[in-house]
């Protein structure tokens, strides 16, 4: 079988660097083994990817040192994600725009850094910066947040696929608030590691490929894409292979691919445009 490509400009909008010449934060549950840049190019280049948004582990807490070094290191084709509190100040968050920030992580399940309380301060802070609140939460609890999460002067991005633990049918009310959330225009969600919902030995991950697939048909101009990799705290994770069949029956028709991969993430992630060799 001829093996299926990525389009030109294809962007990963979720991994993570780990390094262990960076100090652990005392918050950190998850120490996962190095996990280098060089690791991470030879990922880019068997799954022919050429842009990245490296997201600030949990492991880290408030020191985005390692996550922005990835950035320089990795170049243009690069973004970062990095943690910050409602104490952040301008200057810092001018800089962190210049080194590649464009949003600012919430981990709400154990070992975040940066509580509930404090969104709605950080989303002020950086809604002039152009930046979005990056969420990671429990989706079936999403409906108690959803009138918080519209009130937001930012938009929001919410990891995995909403991340229900254990995952909910689409016509469930609990995943309908988030295609309520995708309506408002301000909400984005990335299509990325269907094993934080649901265990499956063969990575077919159903349950969750039923929400991927009711996501894409609903607004495809707000699905993301992502790896997840190195896929921290799974003892099996899903091979490049499968995380590339994954996407192509995610994402079965060339024109959603294209949106989804590229036109998306180069819109929410200011990339420059790029043409099609």
């Amino acid at each position: 079988m001829t093996e299926r490509h990525f389009p030109a400009g294809t962007c990963d909008t979720h991994m993570h660097i780990y390094d262990s010449h960076y100090a652990v934060a005392p918050t950190a549950l998850l120490q996962p083994p190095d996990a280098t840049i060089d690791d991470y190019r030879q990922v880019q280049a068997d799954l022919g990817l050429q842009r990245v948004v490296v997201v600030q582990p949990t492991t880290y807490g408030f020191d985005n040192s390692c996550t922005l070094d990835a950035v320089a290191e990795l170049g243009a084709g690069a973004r970062a994600i990095v943690v910050v509190d409602d104490l952040v100040a301008d200057v810092e968050l001018e800089r962190l725009t210049r080194l590649g920030g464009r949003g600012a992580r919430f981990h709400m399940l154990p070992g975040g850094a940066v509580p509930w309380e404090m969104m709605q301060a950080v989303a002020e802070r950086i809604a002039s910066f152009g930046w979005h609140i990056q969420l990671q939460m429990n989706g079936r609890d999403l409906i108690d947040r959803l009138e918080a999460l519209m009130a937001l002067p930012t938009p929001v991005v919410i990891d995995h696929v909403g991340r229900y633990m254990p995952p909910v049918q689409p016509a469930d009310e609990r995943f309908q608030v988030l295609l309520r959330l995708l309506d408002t225009g301000r909400c984005w969600v990335k299509l990325s590691a269907p094993y934080e919902s649901a265990t499956d030995a063969t990575h077919q991950y159903l349950a969750v490929t039923r929400l991927v697939h009711t996501l894409v048909e609903h607004a495809p101009q707000r699905m993301l894409w992502a790896t997840n990799w190195p896929h921290p705290g799974q003892a099996s994770p899903p091979s490049l292979a499968d995380l590339r069949r994954m996407a192509f029956d995610w994402m079965p028709d060339d024109a959603v691919r294209q949106r989804v991969l590229v036109d998306n993430p180069a819109e929410l992630y200011q990339f420059e445009s790029i043409t099609a060799s």
